[in-house]
């Protein structure tokens, strides 16, 4: 694996979550979350990768569990597509199946009310797209050594 800084969104239309893994990809934490429709969005995602410096941007893609498309698939795409015609980092979109499920079922683990923690949910499930990349990306280099 690549050395060096990966983030994750979890792009919705109210809220975008954010999360970050260190530079050897091997822990992947929660770092804030943006309100989408915020006008100084863009410049607050600038902030956020001048600061984090990372070497490749995942954008959670929803797909229902049939795999059809929607307009929240259409709406991250888009998104997926400025993120990479603004910044020189390569951006790869994620299956996000259930990353949501995932993250509220998490946050009740810990005791923590999903539904008063909507913010704190969506960076749990950009953890959880962080985690499904880096988890691929570690599959395709044993992949890539034993070939």
């Amino acid at each position: 694996m690549r050395r060096g800084r990966r983030i994750a969104f979890d792009f919705g239309s109210v809220r975008i979550g954010v999360a970050a893994c260190d530079p050897d990809g091997i822990f992947a934490s929660p770092v804030t979350t943006l309100q989408a429709g915020a006008t100084d969005l863009w410049l607050q995602i600038d902030t956020l990768i001048t600061d984090l410096e990372p070497i490749e941007i995942y954008v959670g893609k929803p797909i229902h569990l049939g795999g059809q498309s929607s307009d929240s698939t259409d709406a991250a795409v888009q998104f997926a597509q400025t993120l990479g015609e603004k910044f020189a980092i390569p951006v790869t979109l994620i299956d996000e199946r259930l990353s949501t499920v995932s993250g509220a079922r998490k946050l009740q683990e810990v005791g923590i009310n999903a539904k008063k923690s909507k913010a704190v949910i969506d960076q749990v499930a950009a953890v959880g797209i962080l985690e499904f990349a880096l988890e691929i990306e570690a599959g395709l280099n044993k992949r890539g050594k034993n070939e």
